[in-house]
């Protein structure tokens, strides 16, 4: 599989409340020029959404995310995850999502994090929380002693900033919610998610 970094500018993080809206939300960012969807474990209907997609909409490569624990890696792989996405990680979670068998973007937010990444020989990496943990900044002074490591960051990015994160050498995509408005999704206005996809996947033309 293509990493997950390099399937488009921008993963959006999805929560997803209900599983029936699952599938038209896909095929709304699919059609967007979004394909990879992180759908967060933060909900019951998660999992099922996961199962959704994965079944209805092959076009799209639905991945889990805010995965912290090794039962979330076997729960998000028998749903039919294809990615895996974790806000941190431990020895436990990251020994589980390298068995998984499926690309995953363990999350880190200091230098420490991701030498202990590259020495287990991990180079694609989630930055969390982006904004709070230094931004652009922070990642560009990476660059130089620490080349190897790609970065999804994720964590307060908007449109408006998503252009100075993609123009990082080191940064192969961002995760963002942002064209997910809750009175978007609150009236399943699925053109308008479609309409704001199409506008995040042309951020790196």
């Amino acid at each position: 599989m293509t990493s997950v970094l390099d399937l488009a500018p921008v993963v959006p993080v999805v929560v997803i409340e209900n599983a029936e809206d699952a599938v038209p939300l896909a095929r709304a960012l699919v059609a967007g020029g979004l394909p990879a969807i992180e759908v967060t474990l933060r909900t019951p209907a998660a999992l099922d959404a996961i199962r959704a997609i994965a079944a209805e909409v092959p076009e799209a490569v639905v991945g889990a995310g805010t995965v912290i624990s090794p039962d979330h890696v076997d729960a998000a792989l028998s749903a039919g995850s294809r990615f895996l996405v974790s806000p941190g990680w431990t020895d436990g979670l990251l020994d589980s999502m390298l068995r998984s068998g499926v690309p995953f973007l363990p999350g880190v937010s200091t230098v420490s994090e991701v030498v202990n990444l590259l020495e287990r020989g991990v180079n694609e990496m989630k930055f969390f929380p982006a904004e709070a943990a230094g931004g652009t900044a922070y990642l560009k002074s990476l660059a130089g002693p620490l080349p190897q490591a790609r970065f999804c960051p994720t964590g307060g990015i908007s449109l408006s900033s998503a252009p100075s994160y993609l123009a990082l050498p080191n940064v192969g995509c961002v995760g963002g919610t942002w064209m997910l408005p809750a009175d978007a999704l609150a009236a399943k206005d699925w053109r308008r998610v479609e309409a704001l996809a199409s506008e995040a996947s042309a951020l790196r033309g």
